[in-house]
């Protein structure tokens, strides 16, 4: 069953990290509740499953596997619509008070208002796909403009989407940190307003909204759960996702949270040449990894100041597992549930297969017939056609 999951397949960097209080101070605790009380009052607004993978973690030789499945998230597909569409309406409401001394309420904005106001401002981003879905889908829920940059090898269906909310969609040469560079140099020309996942110098706000958001992921997670995991395992990206979950786990269970595991493509390990150097690190990306949301070559260093406190371990591994890990969720080891997921969601599940074989991983990272692992299903079937030819081959 798990032939093609070989310990070979893995990179791993063990990460002796710093300590600090960048879990509670680069999105406090504050952050993650005023997030959470706005998401959770808005239509549409469910809990998405937290699976239990019980055949396959006892196939594996560990207590449980937890999976957090995010692929119905608002029919958005990705735990990114939490990010996106709040920081959306922050910025929104930040111009507001700004530009025209309106101090508006989120309820006032999603109210429509203030309609007359946000239809005058343009909310741009650069996206692989699922944070540009939710920030379109935001923008259209909160009333302004929106134009998004994906780049060369990003498909169309998932550009269909994000037009579906009305988003003026531009497509560039290059990868996706051409088309972060892109997005910013043309919003900065004609005073458009950058809603990104990622930071960078003087840009912190909106990244650490999109964070924020993406606590109420964990809020649902930490609310089904009477003890916390021994293991966590996040997809790799700029960061931002991991950055969110490890610091609302640490917020809610201090030196009791998880072992931090990070996971990335070996194409775009931006993360894992980070924990290498101990520094801020950014890889060129030659080739795009099947994993899309992951292609991302430099991290961003808002989320890279939490994790360099927070993760012990950084992983990197091919896409050749990515396939094999979709099936085996899709058709799932015996009554476990069957779960769509998409290319970057298994990255944890497939680490933690290759890990469960082998003697040497399993010590190095401190795992054991007792480990309870959590995985974040980052996504579902956000381009279904893809997924079919997946699945099917």
């Amino acid at each position: 069953m798990f032939d093609t999951f070989s310990p070979d397949a893995i990179k791993h960097a063990s990460y002796t990290h710093h300590t600090g209080e960048a879990f509670n101070n680069v999105i406090t605790p504050q952050d993650f509740a005023n997030a959470s009380n706005e998401i959770m009052t808005w239509d549409g607004y469910v809990a998405t499953p937290l699976h239990r993978l019980e055949n396959l973690a006892q196939s594996l030789n560990l207590q449980s596997i937890l999976y957090k499945d995010e692929g119905p998230r608002f029919g958005l597909g990705s735990f990114k619509a939490l990010g996106g569409a709040y920081a959306a309406a922050k910025v929104l409401q930040r111009e507001l008070r700004n530009k025209f001394n309106e101090q508006t309420s989120l309820l006032d904005l999603r109210s429509g208002k203030y309609a007359s106001l946000t239809k005058t401002i343009t909310l741009v981003s650069a996206t692989d796909g699922n944070h540009g879905r939710s920030l379109a889908w935001g923008a259209q829920k909160f009333g302004s403009e929106c134009k998004i940059y994906i780049h060369a090898e990003v498909s169309e269906e998932r550009a269909k989407a994000m037009r579906s909310y009305g988003a003026d969609v531009i497509r560039i040469d290059g990868d996706y940190d051409d088309s972060v560079r892109i997005a910013k140099t043309d919003a900065e020309k004609n005073g458009w307003f950058i809603v990104s996942d990622t930071s960078w110098e003087s840009y912190t706000q909106p990244p650490t909204d999109v964070m924020a958001g993406y606590g109420v992921m964990t809020d649902e997670i930490t609310q089904e759960l009477s003890s916390p995991p021994s293991h966590v395992f996040l997809q790799g990206g700029v960061g931002g996702l991991a950055a969110s979950v490890c610091a609302a786990l640490r917020q809610k269970w201090g030196k009791d949270s998880p072992r931090v595991i990070i996971v990335e493509p070996d194409l775009a390990n931006c993360l894992y040449a980070s924990a290498i150097k101990d520094t801020l690190t950014s890889v060129y990306i030659t080739e795009e990894t099947i994993m899309a949301g992951l292609s991302c070559g430099e991290p961003s260093p808002l989320a890279w100041n939490i994790l360099r406190e927070e993760a012990s371990d950084f992983l990197s591994i091919p896409d050749r597992l990515i396939a094999p890990s979709m099936k085996l969720l899709a058709k799932p080891v015996g009554n476990d549930p069957a779960i769509v997921a998409g290319e970057s969601a298994v990255a944890g599940l497939a680490a933690i297969i290759v890990i469960a074989q082998d003697e040497a991983l399993r010590k190095s990272l401190g795992i054991d017939m007792t480990s309870q692992i959590l995985l974040i299903g980052s996504e579902g079937a956000t381009d279904k056609a893809l997924y079919d030819k997946i699945i099917s081959s």
